[in-house]
């Protein structure tokens, strides 16, 4: 299922549009212009999806590169957050 909310709001920025449910029907274009088209939207599902994967394992990494760094210090996240 191709998550148009996503796409709307990453290559959509600044646009103004609402979306009732899930499917593109729903789709209501609030902006000036012409509102896209289905296929335009579904052509960047895939791309979206893996920008919004790539973050995600980005993230994953980040913190558990924190966490060792804290681990090599002897320091738990827990004694960090009473900090």
């Amino acid at each position: 299922m191709t998550d148009y909310t996503a796409i709307l709001t990453r290559r959509y920025k600044g646009k103004e549009w609402k979306l009732d449910g899930d499917n593109y029907d729903g789709l209501s274009w609030l902006s000036d212009g012409t509102k896209p088209t289905k296929a335009a939207l579904d052509k960047l599902a895939d791309e979206v999806a893996a920008e919004i994967e790539a973050e995600t394992t980005a993230q994953a990494a980040a913190k558990k590169s924190a966490q060792t760094k804290l681990a090599a210090l002897g320091l738990t996240a827990d004694e960090i957050a009473a900090l």
